[in-house]
């Protein structure tokens, strides 16, 4: 394909074309020659669509705030030693969950790699196309008390954290929230219940939850919105931290 003139150019960056037009110029001349116009403008839109994919994918793991940026599920270590069931992670890994409205949790000892599994369940959505978010629950907690004193604060909050087609959260009940707490957990997974898909991580198994939420009827109505049509996955008690570190060594 001839060069395109500097105003052909200008166009198509003003038009937010500029990976088609990075396509096009790259093209070797050498590898398309024979090909008609139609042959050529399909390899130049299929590379342009490629760069445009990952570079939307990329964006969305970087806003995800991903502690383990890098975590992925097709790369877990020890599966049967930890008591993993390769065809369910695998089964997650399509994030049909997601569409399925349908929420996860990861449940077992502190180092038994829950917090990577959600990062990487997370950043398999992100593959998908999927807003996801990553939060510890103390900094969720940090976050809410920040926002709750100031105008609109509360309301913005919580569309936030509900907009999150997946959102994960982190140290699941690691501190015995407040009763201010508890109301905003109620109303956050409420407006996320049916819509949206959350994945808890946590080192407590769900007869400990009632109690760590509160108890009474604000422990109540969180638990029922969390614990139907749930997928609970334990992690066991082998310590993937000292494995890493001994990897590593």
């Amino acid at each position: 394909m001839s060069r395109l003139d500097t105003e052909t150019r200008r166009k198509l960056r003003d038009m937010g074309a500029a990976a088609l037009l990075e396509a096009l110029e790259a093209q070797d001349e050498t590898l398309v020659m024979g090909l008609g116009f139609e042959e050529k403008i399909q390899l130049a839109v299929d590379e342009a669509h490629s760069t445009f994919t990952h570079s939307k994918v990329e964006g969305l793991v970087r806003r995800a705030g991903l502690r383990y940026p890098d975590a992925d599920l097709r790369r877990l270590d020890l599966l049967s030693e930890r008591g993993l069931d390769q065809s369910v992670i695998a089964q997650l890994g399509t994030c049909s969950f997601i569409e399925r409205s349908q929420n996860v949790v990861f449940q077992g000892y502190t180092g038994s790699g829950k917090s990577y599994l959600g990062c990487a369940l997370a950043k398999q959505a992100c593959q998908h196309r999927i807003r996801a978010h990553y939060i510890r629950m103390p900094d969720l907690a940090e976050a809410w008390a920040q926002a709750k004193d100031k105008p609109m604060g509360k309301a913005k909050f919580l569309r936030k954290y509900a907009a999150f087609t997946l959102l994960v959260i982190d140290e699941w009940l690691l501190d015995f929230p407040d009763e201010e707490m508890q109301r905003m957990l109620l109303e956050l997974l409420e407006r996320r219940y049916g819509n949206t898909s959350t994945v808890f991580c946590t080192q407590y198994a769900m007869k400990d939850w009632h109690p760590r939420v509160g108890g009474g009827v604000h422990a109540d109505a969180i638990m029922d919105r969390i614990i139907h049509n749930t997928i609970w996955i334990e992690t066991g008690s082998y310590n993937m931290r000292e494995h890493a570190a001994i990897s590593g060594a």
